[in-house]
């Protein structure tokens, strides 16, 4: 009998409904462990040099941290059902979505989660249960709402202020009204069974959008397709099916595609821009912060601060990587799609930066040192 993996993971943690509906859609045996402040200390902590969650620990006792390391690194023991398609316009948008979800949804998922108060009773339990599950009650509650403060506090951080306030739920319900017009007629984003890019969805989608009380009201009853979709990627069952013949991307997934074009694509040159003049005054060997300093963005119109975060730069490295790998007919055929979408411009610029990551922290090498 396969022995199981451990996840260290939490339900209301974004990446961590990520590698659980990839763990339970490819039928992968594991095991959840609550993480808590005991186990940060015992085990995470320690093993990782970090304290984030998601955490695998694998029956060969090796330790992935990050949830697109940890679904790498599972796709080489478990490559049946692969969720990387094999067709060069399908697996460029499968990457290109989940940099969308993993590091832009981040923002209207912060957002509906902290400036609700709707859900704060609730998260205060479930981040109290989390961390010091053995305390009574009052005491759970007491601790998560002091912990789950600190989480509110990031939110103008992250770009997300009064000033953004009416323009992030505008971006947000636009979207879910994209993805209720998609799943109406598709089981998941590339056919009758997930890809990298769904498992990137989820994250925002499940723990936040949909698991959060003012949030999952508000999906339900403006887009039930996207709800029954989420909840579709959470079965506790192997996955089935193909993904669409003939390297087919729906039109029905355009609109998303040029939304992260027109918000997300300026940020990640600007993260890029930024890292450049960090690198020029740092060794190639010095750790890169998680911030640095700020740039301006813009969501649907509105302008706004928000801090430089590298390792996003990191996740779209992953998607030119895989536009370095196709050969030139594959490539040629891919032009129209990402130039109907504004993502063309990306896969032409001349990145300056790129990122290695070496014991889950991040580290400055030249472009030319990793070009095959």
């Amino acid at each position: 009998m396969q022995q199981p993996y451990h996840l260290y993971a939490a339900e209301f943690s974004l990446y961590s409904g990520k590698v659980r509906a990839y763990l339970r859609q490819k039928g992968i045996p594991f095991v959840e462990i609550n993480p808590s402040w005991s186990v940060y200390r015992r085990f995470i902590v320690p093993r990782t040099g970090v304290r984030f969650i998601p955490v695998l620990h694998s029956p060969d006792d090796q330790v992935i941290q990050d949830s697109s390391a940890i679904i790498d690194f599972l796709e080489q023991r478990f490559p049946e059902h692969p969720v990387y398609p094999q067709t060069a316009r399908q697996v460029m948008t499968a990457q290109l979505l989940e940099v969308y979800g993993d590091e832009w949804l981040l923002i209207p998922a912060m957002h509906y989660r902290w400036n609700y108060a709707q859900n704060h009773r609730f998260l205060y339990r479930e981040f109290g249960n989390m961390l010091a599950p053995k305390l009574p009650g009052f005491m759970r509650q007491w601790l998560g709402q002091r912990i789950g403060s600190r989480f509110a506090d990031m939110l103008p951080r992250l770009g997300i202020t009064q000033h953004t306030r009416a323009a992030i739920e505008k971006s947000y319900v636009d979207l879910l009204d994209d993805l209720q017009l998609h799943f109406t007629a598709h089981d998941y984003l590339l056919g009758q069974r997930p890809c990298i890019g769904d498992f990137g969805m989820i994250a925002p989608l499940y723990a936040h959008l949909y698991r959060d009380p003012y949030p999952g009201q508000l999906m339900r009853q403006r887009a039930p397709a996207v709800a029954a979709w989420v909840e579709r990627m959470l079965q506790p069952k192997p996955m089935t099916g193909t993904f669409l013949a003939d390297d087919d991307v729906p039109c029905t997934l355009l609109p998303i595609l040029r939304r992260m074009a027109d918000e997300q694509l300026p940020v990640l040159m600007k993260t890029d821009a930024k890292l450049a003049e960090w690198g020029r005054q740092h060794s190639p060997t010095c750790e890169i912060p998680r911030t640095l300093g700020k740039h301006s963005f813009s969501i649907d119109g509105v302008e706004e601060q928000r801090v430089v975060l590298p390792h996003s730069l990191w996740k779209w490295q992953r998607v030119m990587s895989r536009w370095r790998t196709l050969d030139a007919t594959d490539q040629l055929d891919c032009k129209p799609l990402l130039q109907s979408v504004g993502l063309l411009p990306a896969i032409n610029h001349d990145w300056q930066c790129n990122l290695q990551r070496h014991h889950n922290r991040h580290y400055l090498t030249p472009l030319s040192d990793t070009l095959p």
